[in-house]
């Protein structure tokens, strides 16, 4: 992959609507257009910043949600979601975004980068293997519905 350029966009942009939208949404099907929007109000209020990859031509290839958090076992970068242009899978997207979420992770003075990948992504799994991570934790959910 050629050099890329690294954006952030925060909600309310033309890009968000334009870019990084439908890029989550691809990873996140269930989520509507408008679930989305409220979503990424939502979790931007709360920390959460978009950081979209450009190619040269402008075209956004890649997008990784993130955001700080202080924990008991230290500072780390949360990564919420990220995700690669699906035409330019395995053309180095991902590697770059994951560099540029360490570089930030340091500045941040965050100890790691953390993140969840669904049970059955194993194409990701190998991704994250290939960088480096390990599995630290299982990560536990319970529904809980309104009126319960």
């Amino acid at each position: 992959m050629t050099e890329l350029f690294m954006a952030d966009v925060a909600p309310g942009h033309p890009a968000m609507e334009a870019d990084v939208a439908p890029l989550i949404r691809a990873l996140r099907p269930a989520l509507t257009r408008e679930a989305y929007a409220e979503f990424a109000e939502e979790a931007h209020r709360q920390g959460l910043m978009f950081t979209a990859a450009y190619d040269p031509a402008g075209r956004c290839v890649g997008v990784a949600a993130h955001r700080v958090l202080a924990t008991s076992r230290g500072r780390l970068l949360f990564v919420d979601d990220l995700i690669t242009h699906p035409d330019l899978r395995s053309s180095g997207v991902g590697s770059r975004l994951l560099a540029e979420l360490e570089v930030r992770a340091r500045k941040a003075g965050c100890a790691r980068i953390e993140l969840d990948s669904g049970i059955t992504n194993h194409g990701a799994h190998r991704f994250y293997h290939a960088r480096g991570m390990s599995i630290v934790a299982f990560h536990f959910g319970h529904e809980v519905r309104a009126g319960d």
